[in-house]
């Protein structure tokens, strides 16, 4: 239709906003009432819609799905309200017929203060079908029904143990896009519902900092928070490829607004560590779909444990940090655990396993000064991992390994969203450090104001 769209995903997923991105061509970031304050995603979604005529936001879990079966705290909904954003349900129709306008007046009646632009029904069986669920919306509900999205096995995307394939494996080609974009055209009202859009008003925002749809008036330019150093002080080499992907683009962003030049290279296609860098970031990823080929790379992992002993500045987070490890054990396509090597910077493994071992968001404290934090100093992420360490001590919580020979300490202390202690480490030997938790920078942007500076005292006294 012509429009440009500002895509955003709430929580801390990182797999749809990949896809967003590559449907719409822009960056997909992410909005999150626990990790972030109320202030930084109003900031952030201001900034990022300045240059689109429409943000679509996908939510989490159920509308209302939050943190505990009593507030809506960490829900779409809330943030929808942060935002002072209508809401557009989607609600799989599939063997449904009129109990469909019971879920759509129970959403309605659920809290007043949330505003419905509409329902669209996904996995209806034919237009018949829709019928029936729209003429019993019509008959009981306020809400506008736009359409529906047919039952198409064509579409449906491949999904693995983290979720979703990731949009670097998955290639969303013209034939593919061509289905969707005409399922939507053919069986949703999208014209009524973007002229809809207008009615709703930011009540919490300055009106002239939002774009029209239908006029496309001048933006007023608010104060960036990604401002960007004019001056680099420290350079910071990311993994970034199908293996190192996982990503929040405001880390990236944080880092250069204190100073960081950012050079990406690709671990899995066998490259080395970039020219006179001064650290290292290592996301999180699939390093155990590509075992073979990362382990394959003996140069830049040995480069990386040259790096570390000599005291660079080396930041590993889930996967990242699971390519610190010595060794990782991970299944081949027949299902058989073979051993990788890795850059051994850690002196513990990694073992894959079939189930979930940690899922949540956590709040660390740093309990002595490392590259990304100053003791006493607060920040959160989450953690998602179907791996686990295998033959690195007995107590990794009291400064685990500190009389042996790579003298690694945990420095993280760690608490749920509830507030209770959790087992999950943040390793620090020498300066590298690796743990399982994300980090969002943008829950303290000293995080990347220490990493930039860590880097940069690296630099000087080379």
């Amino acid at each position: 239709m012509g429009y440009q769209v500002a895509p955003f995903k709430v929580g801390p997923d990182f797999i749809d906003p990949g896809h967003h991105g590559k449907i719409t061509g822009k960056t997909s970031f992410n909005l999150d009432s626990w990790m972030l304050s109320k202030e930084y995603n109003t900031k952030l979604f201001i900034e990022k819609t300045k240059e689109s005529d429409i943000a679509v936001i996908e939510g989490v879990m159920g509308l209302f799905d939050g943190y505990d079966a009593l507030t809506e705290t960490g829900s779409t909904a809330q943030m929808a309200k942060w935002l002072g954003l209508p809401v557009v349900l989607v609600i799989n129709a599939g063997g449904m017929a009129r109990s469909a306008a019971a879920i759509v007046k129970g959403f309605e009646e659920f809290d007043s203060d949330l505003k419905i632009a509409g329902v669209i029904f996904s996995k209806t069986g034919s237009i018949r079908h829709y019928e029936y669920l729209k003429k019993s919306v019509e008959q009981n509900c306020k809400t506008k029904c736009l359409g529906f999205m047919p039952k198409n096995e064509n579409v449906i995307m491949p999904e693995r143990h983290l979720g979703l394939v990731t949009a670097d494996e998955f290639d969303i080609n013209s034939k593919f896009l061509l289905s969707l974009v005409s399922m939507v055209e053919d069986h949703i009202d999208m014209p009524s519902l973007i002229n809809s859009l207008d009615s709703f008003k930011m009540d919490s925002f300055k009106l002239d900092t939002f774009k029209s749809v239908k006029n496309n008036k001048p933006i007023k330019k608010e104060p960036d928070i990604f401002v960007r150093s004019q001056n680099y002080t420290a350079t910071i080499a990311v993994a970034r490829d199908k293996a190192f992907c996982f990503y929040y683009q405001d880390n990236l962003d944080i880092l250069r607004k204190f100073g960081a030049k950012i050079i990406e290279f690709s671990p899995l296609n066998g490259e080395k560590l970039p020219k006179d860098i001064d650290g290292i970031y290592l996301g999180g990823g699939y390093p155990e779909v590509f075992a073979r080929q990362l382990s394959e790379n003996r140069t830049l992992l040995c480069e990386i444990k040259k790096e570390s002993k000599a005291g660079m500045p080396i930041y590993g987070e889930c996967g990242g940090f699971m390519s610190l490890c010595n060794k990782l054990y991970a299944p081949n396509a027949t299902d058989e655990t073979l051993e990788y090597s890795m850059s051994e910077c850690f002196n513990f493994s990694v073992k894959m396993s079939k189930r979930l071992r940690s899922l949540g968001y956590r709040e660390i404290t740093f309990k002595e000064d490392c590259i990304i934090g100053k003791k006493g100093e607060k920040a959160r992420g989450h953690e998602f991992h179907y791996s686990s360490l295998i033959n690195f001590g007995e107590n990794p919580d009291d400064n685990f390994g500190e009389n042996s020979e790579n003298n690694v300490h945990n420095i993280y202390k760690v608490t749920s969203r509830a507030g209770q202690n959790i087992s999950l480490q943040g390793f620090k030997v020498a300066n590298t450090l690796g743990s399982y938790l994300h980090i969002h920078f943008g829950s303290n942007e000293n995080c990347a104001r220490q990493f930039v500076e860590s880097c940069k005292k690296y630099r000087d006294i080379q």
